[in-house]
C-alpha cells in the first residue's frame, strides 16, 4: 500500500562527481523504446516519458548542486514560502493575496497558499509575459525596426 505523500527535500551529495557522470548518461542521445526500471529483485518495469523526464531533471539538477524539494500539488505553503518560489518579496505576495491574484486562506492570524495555486499564478504570469513579448516583436517587425540601420554620417 503506497504510502501518504508528504514534501521531502534532497539535498545534492558532497561528492557530485558520480552523480555528474549518472546525469551525463541521462542527457544522452535519445533511442527508440522505452527506458526500465530494474529493482533490486531484479523485477523490471517500464518507465513512462514522464517519469524519465522528472527523473532526468532531477538528477541534473542534483548534479549541479541544487537541492530538490518535492511536495504534492495540495501543500499548504506560509507567506514566506511562497514568496521565495515565486521570487517575490513577502510583502508584494500579500498584496497579490489581498487583490485577489492568487487564492488563500487564514489559519488564526495567519495567511495560507495552496502549492497548487502559486504554481497556476506562476504559469498564468510566464504566459502572459510570453504573449507580451510576442506582441512587442510582432509590432517591431511590423513597424522594421530590426532592419540595419545606416551607419551615422562622418561628423567631422
Amino acid at each position: 500500500m503506497p504510502s501518504a505523500l508528504h514534501e521531502r527535500t534532497v539535498m545534492p551529495p558532497d561528492d557530485l562527481s558520480s552523480l555528474s557522470r549518472f546525469a551525463n548518461g541521462l542527457a544522452g542521445p535519445s533511442v527508440p523504446g522505452r527506458a526500465r526500471l530494474i529493482g533490486p529483485d531484479g523485477s523490471e518495469l517500464d518507465l513512462p516519458e514522464e517519469l524519465y523526464g522528472l527523473l532526468r531533471d532531477v538528477v541534473t539538477a542534483l548534479s549541479q548542486g541544487v537541492a530538490i524539494s518535492i511536495a504534492p500539488r495540495h501543500t499548504m505553503l506560509t507567506t514566506q514560502e511562497a514568496a521565495d518560489l515565486l521570487n517575490i518579496s513577502r510583502p508584494t505576495l500579500v498584496r497579490l493575496l489581498t487583490q485577489g491574484e492568487i487564492p488563500h486562506t487564514m489559519r488564526g492570524r495567519h495567511r495560507r497558499v495552496l502549492l497548487r495555486d502559486v504554481l497556476d499564478y506562476q504559469n498564468q504570469t510566464r504566459e502572459e509575459r510570453r504573449r507580451a513579448l510576442d506582441d512587442m516583436v510582432a509590432e517591431a517587425e511590423d513597424l522594421d525596426l530590426y532592419t540595419a540601420a545606416r551607419p551615422p554620417e562622418d561628423l567631422r
